[in-house]
Parts: C-alpha cells; sequence; structure tokens
C-alpha cells in the first residue's frame, strides 16, 4: 500500500531557538517532511516558495503558511494568522505553551535554557566559561552561516526530541563540535582585540576585511568591552562582499541602552528583539547606514 505524505512542513532559522521550535513542533504536530532551514531575509524579500502546508517558527509572518510562531517585536503583524504570537524571551517557549496539553511539562528544562539563551540572559562566567554549562556551549556549536551544516541541525533536532540534555551533550558529534567551539573561542578573543574600535559608548567590530568573517562567542564582546552600552559587529555576506551584514545587540552586562534594536533594524531591512537584531544591505549604503544607526544610538532614544 503506497504511504501518503501529509504537506506539512516545519520552516525555520537555524539558529538553538529555531532548532528547539523544530523539535517541538516535531512532537505536537504529523510532520513527515524534512525541516526548510532559512533566514528572516529570505522571507522578508520572498526568496523562499512557502506553501500552504508550511508551519514557520521563528521568522517574520508569510500569509501563505499554516501555522506561524513568533516572539520577535519587530515581526508583528496585524494580518488574521492561525498560531500564535507574543513578545517572549524565546519563540519555543510560544511554542511550549501553545502546546502545553501535548507537552505536559516534558520539555521545561530545555525551554528555560533558550529562553536564557535567546534573551542573552546569561551570566559573566557562561559568557567567560561556556564549557562549565552545556546548553550554552551547545548553542554555540549552532553555526547558522553554512548550508553544509544541515545534517548537524537536523540530528540535533532528533537528539533534543528523544535524549536527555546530558545524553545529547555525549554524541559523538556534539561533543567534536563543542571541543572546536572552545579553541575557536579562545581565537576569537584576539579577534576582537583587533578589529573592535570604541566610538562613544558603542563597540564596533569591523570583519569586512575577510573574505569569511570569523566566527565564535558572540557575548564574548560585552565582557571585553563593559563600559559599552550596545555592540555594532560588521561583515559581508560569506563569498559576496557586495552585501553587508550588521548586527546590533545591547551589552548584557551594561543595561543603560534605552533604544529597541528590532525596530531601529526594521528601518534598514532588519529586525529583531528589543535588546538585538540584524539586518543586510548593499555595500555601498554602509557609510549612511552606519552612521544613521550610530546618531540613533548616541541619542539613545526609540
Amino acid at each position: 500500500m503506497k504511504t501518503i505524505k501529509n504537506n506539512k512542513r516545519i520552516v525555520t532559522r537555524p539558529d538553538f531557538d529555531g532548532i528547539v521550535c523544530a523539535a517541538l513542533l516535531f512532537e505536537a504536530e504529523s510532520i513527515d517532511q524534512p525541516v526548510l532551514w532559512t533566514e528572516p531575509g529570505d522571507i522578508q524579500q520572498a526568496r523562499i516558495p512557502i506553501q500552504d502546508g508550511d508551519i514557520l517558527a521563528n521568522l517574520p509572518f508569510d500569509d501563505r503558511c499554516l501555522l506561524w510562531f513568533d516572539h520577535h517585536i519587530s515581526n508583528q503583524t496585524e494580518k488574521p494568522f492561525k498560531g500564535a504570537f507574543r513578545i517572549a524571551p524565546s519563540a519555543a517557549r510560544v511554542i511550549y505553551e501553545h502546546y502545553q496539553e501535548i507537552f505536559q511539562h516534558r520539555y521545561d528544562r530545555l525551554i528555560a535554557e533558550a529562553d536564557k539563551i535567546d534573551a542573552a540572559r546569561l551570566t559573566m562566567d557562561e559568557v567567560l566559561y561556556p564549557e562549565k554549562y552545556p546548553l550554552v556551549l551547545l548553542s554555540m556549536t549552532i553555526i547558522n552561516r553554512d548550508k553544509e551544516d544541515e545534517s548537524y541541525w537536523n540530528h540535533l533536532v532528533d537528539l533534543l526530541r528523544k535524549k536527555s540534555i546530558e545524553d545529547v551533550m555525549k554524541d559523538p558529534e556534539v561533543e567534536k563540535r563543542s571541543q572546536a567551539i572552545v579553541r575557536q573561542n579562545i581565537l576569537y578573543k584576539e579577534v576582537l582585540r583587533k578589529h573592535t574600535t570604541i566610538s562613544r559608548n558603542i563597540a564596533v567590530t569591523d570583519l569586512r576585511s575577510y573574505d569569511q568573517a570569523p566566527f565564535g562567542n558572540r557575548f564574548m564582546v560585552y565582557a571585553l568591552y563593559p563600559e559599552a552600552m550596545v555592540s555594532i559587529r560588521v561583515r559581508c555576506a560569506d563569498n559576496d562582499r557586495n552585501i553587508i551584514i550588521m548586527s546590533v545587540g545591547h551589552n548584557i552586562f551594561n543595561q543603560s541602552c534605552q533604544v529597541n534594536i528590532g525596530l531601529l533594524l526594521s528601518r534598514y531591512n532588519g529586525g529583531g528583539h528589543r535588546g538585538a537584531g540584524a539586518c543586510s544591505f548593499d555595500a555601498p549604503l554602509y557609510e549612511q547606514y552606519i552612521n544613521e544607526i550610530k546618531e540613533i544610538l548616541y541619542k539613545n532614544e526609540l
């Protein structure tokens, strides 16, 4: 007898929150298609063909989808939709509470960690020594710039559905990547020191000189420059120097920035949370955009 597949598909982004979202949705919905991993800009610019059976999570809304789950302030919509949206520490939290009768507290610890990591509620010790904190370290192994890592993202979804956090960390692939991240973070600290300048109360890390910008602990800049109220990280898109990717975030150890970063970057073809976000744009616009963004941050009003 021929098996008939349903048309439900998870569409999410490859970060820790997105991976937890996918794990939850596989448990809550009848899904037999692979996850489509994508980025917010691909949804915003209609580069991804969204289907009427798609379940979007941790991404901007697209009215072709079946269900939508999100928590980013810049993604709020007045359009009718099925699913759930609210401002929350993580999109995983929104999904978990939407399907709470199904989950029955099975993933309480995982969701609490997803909240902490996505909302950047980390301690100085967690930032400096992530190897002491399993899920913080696990989140750093998810490097969403390389589509070749898709099999790893899918592997993590499967692991988080079926195993304890302790057993997830013992998985050979997870162990290998975790050890590599610890080494990479040591090198990244030196990259930050070399390429970061303080512009009044803003730490600007300019990595445009790299064809492929180095990566590492995204919170390390706040530990190195606690006097900065906000950071801006700039790089060229991988293998495309015509596109600039800019990430902006409140210093998690210095809560003096009042600017809503998600709303600010929504003016520049981006978005995010109140405390952090990103945007991408054509390289010739760089000087104009960074100067405008810095002026708003200097005024500390938005």
